[in-house]
């Protein structure tokens, strides 16, 4: 089913500003930081946009997104077997459409996008990577693949957007070559206010897809060691099969020697401002990421942040935050205790100065304009 506007909106490029940009994405019913991200951009301005997803469109998404006037076209290929189909559908819908340049988000759509441009004669094909390759193990087969054909295709891209400075190095290190590459972080609304109430840190969050990549038993592990420590700890966990009724969830949790009363797991959330009120800390155990949202919505609702050293978090916690190597729960543990020991005006201020990072760096009205920037470059010849 396509979802159809009346005008459409999205991101302006050139001085045709009547032909819309097409943002091709592997699936915009996920709720990860490509699609928030994409989303955000999309109610950040008002110019023709047409949205493709080679799978759907989650009511999410479209939410946040706010643009009744966008069009939206899910493929609904949900496979290899679907991808030569998908091909031939968006070849079809460029050369109806004719954008005035397509953003393709994400490995698969990556690929995809660029062999529909290819055959459409579209005008000039950009990549949005949102990953970075910290550890390939952590990433699917299907991923893994996509990653490989990418780098094939690559030298057909006019240019790469990277979400992470690591992420760029590390791609091109692997053999990514377009006519240029730039890193544009990931933007975050920052909410108006945000809670200075000084306390000790007792509740810990996590927030993130139940997905190998995110290392949940690494979570998992340290909370237990933190719950022996400090018999008032508690442990929140929020996102995409994190519920109750996920049996590997709850396996992991006991491997982990996690007293399940200690844990309350949120499943996937509409209201992430509410899961920031509710913990003191937010923790990401990652095994990689590119720009991980998460860790910057925390910090603009002033909560510091313990994370492994994955992307680009580092940077973004600099010194308003803690930073430990992935796959070490007793690191992670040591460094959430730091936070549990801290007297509660130095945790506020700590807070505080998370917040003002976001704020000075990190806004996603910022980053539109570099996102215009780059759609606005000609095509090689």
């Amino acid at each position: 089913m396509d979802y159809v506007g009346s005008e459409g909106a999205g991101l302006e490029v050139g001085t045709d500003t009547a032909a819309p940009v097409m943002h091709v994405i592997t699936n915009f019913a996920a709720s990860g930081g490509a699609e928030t991200m994409l989303a955000r951009l999309l109610a950040a301005t008002s110019e023709p946009a047409i949205v493709v997803p080679l799978i759907g469109v989650s009511e999410r998404n479209l939410s946040l997104a706010g643009r009744p006037d966008v069009e939206y076209h899910p493929l609904n290929a949900r496979g290899a077997v679907h991808m030569p189909g998908a091909i031939m559908k968006l070849t079809g819908l460029m050369r109806e459409k004719r954008p005035r340049a397509v953003l393709c988000w994400m490995y698969h759509a990556m690929v995809v996008g660029t062999l529909s441009a290819r055959l459409a004669g579209a005008p000039p094909v950009f990549w949005t990577v949102r990953q970075a390759l910290d550890d390939p193990r952590s990433l699917t087969r299907s991923t893994r693949l996509a990653v490989a054909g990418a780098r094939m295709l690559s030298s057909r891209a006019a240019g790469i957007v990277y979400n992470s400075a690591r992420a760029r190095e590390q791609h091109e290190q692997y053999g990514y070559a377009a006519r240029f590459g730039k890193v544009i972080p990931n933007g975050v609304v920052v909410p108006e206010q945000a809670d200075p109430t000084p306390r000790k840190a007792r509740v810990f969050g996590i927030a993130a897809r139940f997905h190998p990549q995110k290392d949940h038993l690494n979570f998992f592990r340290a909370a237990a060691q933190m719950a022996a420590q400090f018999p008032d700890a508690r442990f929140v966990a929020a996102g995409f099969g994190l519920d109750d009724h996920n049996s590997e969830v709850l396996a992991m949790i006991e491997d982990a020697g996690l007293d399940p009363a200690r844990l309350k797991l949120l499943g996937e959330l509409r209201d992430m401002g509410d899961f920031y009120s509710q913990i003191d800390v937010l923790v990401l155990s990652s095994r990689t990421e590119g720009f991980p949202n998460v860790v910057a919505e925390a910090m603009s609702h002033a909560r510091p942040v313990v994370t492994t050293n994955v992307g680009d978090a580092a940077l973004v916690v600099a010194d308003t935050g803690k930073v430990v190597s992935p796959g070490d729960p007793d690191a992670l543990c040591d460094a959430m205790a730091e936070f549990a020991r801290m007297p509660p005006d130095q945790l506020a201020d700590l807070g505080k100065r998370a917040r003002q990072r976001i704020v000075a760096n990190y806004q996603v009205k910022h980053i539109l304009g570099e996102y215009q920037e780059v759609l606005s470059q000609r095509g090689p010849a």
